[in-house]
């Protein structure tokens, strides 16, 4: 049940430079992690990780779910579109999907996906493992199609987007805190601490197999969505849907582990024209969260679907009721955003971040 989040936002250059003008533009785009970035890897799983029912895709072109996680694009499309690749990211497992379709780029991310192995076990999904061996596999499809060298240059010019982490801290921390995490992490800056040793393996992972360019998301503001201020209700015994400061502090800490980590490995990796970006989601979130109006929404506290507390994915059906105006909501589910959250957000990485890796 519990997809997660959406988390591309306010971005910061390690290191600031932009790239020269006689560098190549960006080739592809591959995503890899969770729902942020999933376009439809989980429609052959089971049902309660899935989205490829209707309501979901309601406002895409064609009016019909495609396992994207809300009502119609999401941010890795709109990126794709920006960089004058494409107008929608496909899934790598869309059946349609065609060796030229790999080009450009695919998501290889799967919904409710995490970097804690436990999380796996609660939700049966695609792991960063089975992403990075998917990739794999689509490496040599496209030196098949198009040659060696050709491929090879693909990936070395193609813009790699990272989005995972915040299925951990709710499935194992908020959710679930009797899982065997818990016991074996005093503090959830400790279980942070884990995390991100396992999301730099898995980005060292991508620059081995000829990654340069990086975009990797930090943690929204989880205390304050729909589903988490809910269940914050329901377990304070409170009738008020507050946002969960505490929650918010250990994304906040969570974020300044990451920028650290970057910077890390920006340093450490050989090839100067290796780049790091980091996604600073938490403050930009908040600012949409706080200064509705400066977005063009009315609706911040719950989503476009069902009572909007609660309700996402198998729970999120075509029997629920849904909002006449999507644009209106900054969450289209309990969880995931609308796509008009998702186009404010990839707008503000294209005018702020895009420029130096095209």
């Amino acid at each position: 049940m519990f997809t997660l989040v959406f988390s591309l936002a306010t971005l910061i250059i390690l290191p600031p430079s932009p790239i020269s003008a006689s560098s190549p533009s960006v080739s592809a785009l591959f995503a890899f992690g969770d729902s942020t970035v999933d376009s439809g890897m989980n429609n052959d799983l089971m049902p309660f990780v899935r989205c490829d029912h209707p309501p979901y895709g309601r406002d895409l072109p064609e009016h019909g779910p495609t396992g994207r996680y809300s009502n119609g694009k999401i941010a890795t499309d709109f990126m794709a579109s920006n960089l004058g690749l494409k107008d929608l990211l496909p899934a790598y497992l869309d059946p349609k999907l065609t060796d030229y379709d790999l080009l450009t780029g695919v998501s290889f991310a799967s919904g409710t996906c995490g970097l804690d192995d436990l999380t796996l076990e609660l939700s049966h999904v695609y792991s960063m493992g089975d992403q990075l061996e998917y990739f794999d596999e689509a490496v040599v499809r496209m030196k098949i199609s198009v040659g060696e060298k050709k491929g090879r240059e693909i990936v070395e010019n193609a813009l790699f987007v990272v989005s995972v982490g915040a299925n951990d801290l709710m499935l194992n921390v908020y959710e679930f805190p009797l899982t065997e995490r818990k016991t074996q992490f005093t503090s959830t800056d400790q279980y942070s601490d884990f995390l991100l040793q396992r999301l730099g393996s898995f980005i060292q992972g991508l620059y081995s197999r000829g990654a340069r360019r990086f975009m990797v998301a930090g943690l929204p503001p989880i205390g304050c969505l729909p589903l988490q201020r809910t269940l914050s209700s329901i377990i304070n015994l409170r009738p008020q849907r507050l946002c969960v400061t505490q929650q918010n502090i250990d994304c906040q800490t969570y974020n300044s582990k990451l920028q650290a980590l970057l910077s890390s490995l920006q340093t450490t990796l050989p090839l100067p024209s290796s780049r790091l970006v980091y996604f600073d989601i938490y403050n930009p979130i908040m600012d949409m969260y706080n200064n509705p109006d400066k977005y063009g929404f009315v609706h911040i506290h719950e989503g476009c679907c069902g009572t909007g507390m609660f309700e996402l994915g198998p729970l999120c059906t075509e029997f629920s009721r849904t909002c006449p105006d999507a644009s209106k909501y900054l969450f289209w589910d309990a969880v995931h955003p609308t796509e008009a959250a998702f186009f404010v957000i990839a707008d503000y990485a294209h005018k702020t971040v895009l420029q130096y890796l095209s």
